[in-house]
């Protein structure tokens, strides 16, 4: 099923408006942090994604695999799900688990059940995931997939955007790589041309939020309003209105930023090809992480069931971060 939308017709900002934003300076100094490896994988397995609810969490990643814990990450136990396909994406929360990847591949996990598989009608990648508790879900992949959930994952609906409308280039269909839902129902989705596209009433219309040259991978807002995007040569967003609006912040970097969490305390982090990225006051200074295990390493997702926080990347590795 597929529901054709309306942009809404007041799109404000244009190519080039994330430059007229006011750019937050940064502390680029670097910092010298404890990794704790908490697991490691081999050199022919990768992790692209970890999420928690509480102390129950999964990470995904290359051929079906899962991590799962149930200790806060202490400790992993690994199954496999039944692809051969990577799984890019997860969402966790009481009620379930939602997993998704290659060739439009899903998995849902009831809170005690089994994972079953099931068909979101495209076989596009998907590479991002997020639900609320009222299962209203949505998941975003490559060339203008975004999918709409409102079981929590188990049906699935294509959503239709006019992206001549959005101004993408020549109308192309951009990647869509980092979406979230937060618990009143606002969905934020990122991709190519730095696009972030907003949608208070259950995707039926998508206003634009920001546009510029680069690409934007990962997008977390807080139920507070407080949120972050990231993506390519070190381009960040930051949003305190729910994601309303967004404001270009230098966080000292130039790497290709992967992956961003953010918690109340103010404290924020954000995976890096080989860079690892931390603020404790909300994003006004931020620093680098010196430690090889960091700066050898490309890690992608990152999540927290609490106090710490925990990334995935290369080689199947789960660290821990010291605060």
């Amino acid at each position: 099923m597929t529901t054709s939308l309306r942009l809404k017709a007041a799109i404000s900002i244009g190519v080039g408006a994330a430059l007229a934003l006011t750019a937050l300076a940064a502390d680029a100094a670097a910092v010298k942090k404890e990794i704790d490896i908490v697991l490691q994988g081999t050199v022919h397995q990768t992790l692209f994604a970890i999420g928690f609810d509480g102390q129950k969490g999964y990470a995904v990643g290359a051929n079906g695999e899962v991590q799962s814990t149930e200790d806060g990450g202490k400790t992993w136990k690994v199954s496999k799900l039944p692809t051969e396909l990577a799984m890019l994406g997860i969402h966790v929360d009481a009620a379930r688990a939602i997993a998704v990847g290659q060739s439009g591949t899903a998995f849902v996990k009831n809170n005690g059940g089994e994972w079953e598989k099931v068909d979101t009608g495209t076989t596009k990648r998907l590479f991002s995931v997020s639900s609320n508790v009222g299962g209203l879900t949505v998941a975003a992949g490559e060339f203008g997939a975004l999918l709409l959930s409102e079981d929590g994952g188990r049906t699935w609906h294509s959503l239709t955007l006019d992206w001549m409308q959005v101004g993408t280039d020549g109308g192309a269909e951009p990647h869509l790589y980092g979406a979230y839902v937060a618990a009143d129902g606002t969905m934020s989705v990122v991709g190519e041309f730095g696009l972030v596209l907003r949608s208070t009433d259950r995707g039926r219309t998508w206003s634009v939020q920001n546009k510029s040259t680069a690409s934007l991978f990962s997008v977390k807002v807080r139920d507070d309003g407080v949120g972050f995007a990231v993506g390519q040569d070190g381009y960040a967003l930051k949003t305190t209105d729910g994601g309303v609006t967004w404001t270009c912040i230098d966080i000292g970097s130039k790497a290709i930023l992967n992956g961003v969490h953010s918690s109340g305390d103010g404290r924020v982090t954000v995976t890096a090809m080989r860079e690892m990225m931390v603020s404790t006051d909300d994003g006004a200074t931020w620093s680098s992480i010196d430690n090889p295990e960091v700066t050898t390493v490309w890690y992608v997702g990152v999540g927290s069931p609490g106090s710490d926080v925990l990334a995935v990347g290369q080689a199947g590795r789960i660290i821990r971060v010291g605060s």
